[in-house]
């Protein structure tokens, strides 16, 4: 329980003394959730939210299914659930602003955050798309497949027809390996090429392609592979 913890040991009055980088993974997540479970304290469910979550990364990319199927978590009630959601929210938010304000090339370090925030963590593999202006503004971000990721399972076709709608200039393409290892394959380099080919067609560049995966993201344009 925090009560029996001495006052400057405590999350809250650590955070206003020290500053939040003074805090572990857990203490901040329990600020969050501010009260554990019976048997246990608060602590130790943001220990166990983060576990099984595999960090912040993680827990940055679950949906609200994933956290409300949580083995043992009682203390993680639909509140709590709601509360997390939101500040995932808030940012990727925070992210995608500057990026819709500026062009992408100008800060790659953010849009990869923002392909890690968007996409990583997830059991899954996503395929999603930035949509960039004739500035190369971020426009949208969407999830448009799921799966394994290969020539059947992604459709240039949509992506095209997505970016003519939204009346897209570029494109950053953006996918998740679950596996946590972010080295392209070569299925990805293959979509990637056929996606490129489709969208000279109507005029729209691919500038880059990240593949995120556990604490990295790799890109295609940095490795030469556009």
């Amino acid at each position: 329980m925090l009560k029996t913890l001495p006052a400057h040991e405590r999350p809250r009055e650590k955070l206003l003394a020290r500053g939040s980088q003074a805090l572990a993974d857990a203490e901040l997540l329990a600020l969050l959730l501010r009260t554990g479970a019976r048997g246990m304290g608060v602590l130790e469910l943001a220990r166990q939210v983060l576990e099984q979550c595999q960090g912040f990364a993680g827990l940055l990319g679950a949906s609200p299914a994933r956290l409300a199927a949580m083995k043992g978590l009682k203390g993680l009630g639909p509140a709590k659930r709601a509360e997390l959601l939101a500040v995932m929210e808030i940012a990727r938010r925070a992210i995608a602003q500057p990026l819709a304000e500026a062009p992408v090339f100008e800060s790659p370090a953010r849009v990869k955050e923002f392909a890690a925030l968007q996409l990583g963590g997830l059991a899954r593999e996503v395929f999603g798309v930035l949509f960039l202006d004739n500035r190369h503004r971020l426009i949208a971000f969407e999830h448009l497949f799921s799966g394994t990721l290969n020539q059947t399972s992604v459709h240039p076709r949509e992506v095209v027809r997505r970016a003519m709608e939204l009346n897209a200039a570029a494109v950053v393409l953006a996918h998740n390996h679950p596996s946590g290892l972010a080295e392209p394959s070569r299925a990805d380099e293959f979509v990637t090429q056929a996606i490129k080919s489709a969208l000279q067609l109507v005029d729209t560049r691919v500038l880059d392609h990240l593949v995120v995966g556990q604490g990295q993201v790799v890109s295609f344009a940095e490795r030469g592979l556009l």
